[in-house]
């Protein structure tokens, strides 16, 4: 699999287990640095939503701020979606604090 293509797949939800396995022995450094950032923000974007969900479960009025924080997710995906695109290691908002020494499984 082309170092690109994994990296922008690996921004895109369960495709990232695509990307991972694909493209497990032929990815370089950037390839594995965008897989790191991909999984952060997919287990990020996943933890939201429960958290998310079971407040709008709870109090029912804050349906539409929780709402806003799937949006902020969503455009922090199509971000690391351009810059593989652009070829940029650029970390993204809120995820690399996080996964800078998380995922080591990546690098094997």
């Amino acid at each position: 699999m082309i170092s690109k293509v994994q990296s922008i797949l690996s921004y895109i939800g369960i495709l990232w287990l695509l990307a991972f396995f694909a493209g497990k022995e032929q990815g370089d450094d950037f390839s594995r640095y965008n897989l790191k950032q991909g999984l952060g923000l997919w287990i990020a974007a996943t933890l939201l939503n429960l958290a998310g969900g079971l407040v709008i479960y709870l109090i029912l009025t804050l349906d539409i701020p929780v709402g806003k924080l799937s949006l902020l997710v969503f455009i922090i995906m199509i971000i690391g979606i351009i810059n593989t695109a652009n070829e940029v290691k650029k970390p993204l908002l809120l995820v690399d604090e996080i996964i800078e020494d998380k995922f080591d499984f990546i690098d094997k």
